[in-house]
């Protein structure tokens, strides 16, 4: 296979835009499809970026930028329903462990350093189908429009589109069993220095911060059986999801019920059922290559998510600087298998104690601490955020 010069990216997410500057830097010209009718402002709730995934986006321009939404957090604090700290993460030289931000803002943010670099979004284009041509392939959208490029790269999210194309027999993604709900609160608390607090409660797991202006950010897991989509959750009315979760917290030894009083349905949001996708068995096939949550979601519990998109898109584009379209397929998935599996697997547990019956949340409380104590180190964490891209680096 020839060395591609043009790419289409279809999704205008998180990993699509990353994509588009990466292949940009690496000398491929990229523009992105997406299959809403203009830009996501305004979607999703909050997430956090690890410094792995923010020195990736150092590699395309795109630090800074976001390093001017996020919130720092020099700290994790790990707490058990009766507000005792199991555990405290903090990296060894006193910097951020991650920054916290909106995704909605993280779109934007990305989006708008992309356009600024010269990427070109088309909305409204929904993929329909693909055909490859032999040194290129055309995707066909939903409103008879089409488009040809030396390759295809799929950052469609977890019910994509291109994976099915690839392997119409991949599983899609699972659910947790958990529920996601956040927003900011104006409770008067303590303030935590910073610190993100992650509390496994007895029936429910919550975490919070305070900003240095006072205002409180919170997320909420919530058990549940049955899967909800963004849909019906918004459907039963974040006032009474509030009201809920309240009741949820109340014999909890922490300030949740307070920080859930003192926060406003409008500045909360909801995110459906939590999901979890193991790593597509295939990643690409031809000129069609997945990336982000279209090849693997290890869940918001990991912290990772949006960190591992970003680092695949940007070794997506060395690989196909340095090699032939085939091989640099085959060494970019070469490159992040092995990492995205141990991340998925490590969430996965996490999800297992937030969700823990009576029986379980017993075991939980008592061999938490001694394991926390034992995995509490920065360099216990460091195969995470201590991973760099080292872009000048030929790929082989």
């Amino acid at each position: 296979m020839s060395t591609a010069r043009t790419a289409l990216v279809i999704g205008g997410g998180i990993a699509g835009p990353v994509a588009a500057m990466a292949l940009h830097r690496a000398g491929i010209e990229a523009v992105v499809h997406e299959a809403h009718r203009g830009p996501a402002d305004g979607v999703g709730g909050g997430l956090g970026l690890a410094p792995n995934g923010l020195s990736a986006l150092g590699l395309v321009g795109a630090e800074e930028a976001v390093r001017d939404i996020g919130i720092p957090v020099p700290a994790m604090v790990m707490r058990s329903w009766t507000g005792k700290e199991l555990a405290r993460f903090s990296s060894a030289d006193g910097s951020p462990i991650m920054h916290t931000v909106w995704r909605s803002d993280l779109y934007r943010a990305l989006c708008d350093t992309a356009e600024r670099a010269g990427v070109k979004f088309v909305y409204g284009t929904r993929l329909k189908s693909l055909q490859e041509n032999g040194s290129s392939v055309t995707a066909s959208f939903v409103d008879g429009t089409s488009a040809t490029a030396d390759i295809l790269v799929g950052a469609d999210g977890v019910r994509s589109t291109v994976r099915g194309i690839i392997d119409p027999g991949a599983p899609g993604p699972s659910s947790t069993g958990l529920v996601g709900f956040g927003g900011w609160s104006s409770a008067k608390i303590p303030h935590t220095d910073g610190a993100m607090n992650f509390v496994f409660g007895k029936r429910a797991f919550f975490s919070y911060t305070v900003e240095p202006s006072g205002r409180v950010g919170w997320f909420a897991n919530l058990p549940r059986k049955a899967h909800m989509t963004i849909a019906d959750t918004q459907a039963v009315g974040m006032d009474k999801w509030l009201r809920l979760l309240e009741d949820t917290f109340t014999d909890d030894r922490v300030p949740a019920v307070q920080i859930l009083r003192g926060s406003s349905p409008d500045q909360c949001v909801t995110t459906g059922t939590l999901e979890i996708m193991r790593p597509a068995p295939r990643w690409h096939r031809g000129r069609v290559v997945l990336i982000g949550d279209a090849a693997h979601v290890p869940s918001p519990s990991s912290g990772q998510g949006a960190s591992q998109a970003i680092e695949g898109a940007v070794h997506l584009a060395r690989c196909l600087r340095d090699l032939p379209v085939d091989q640099a397929f085959r060494a970019y998935e070469g490159l992040r298998r092995d990492r995205v599996e141990r991340i998925t697997t490590a969430a996965e547990r996490t999800n297992r104690n937030k969700a823990a019956g009576p029986v379980a949340r017993v075991l939980r409380d008592l061999t938490m601490p001694p394991i926390m104590r034992l995995f509490a180190k920065p360099d216990q964490l460091a195969w995470q955020y201590d991973y760099r891209i080292d872009w000048d680096a030929p790929v082989s």
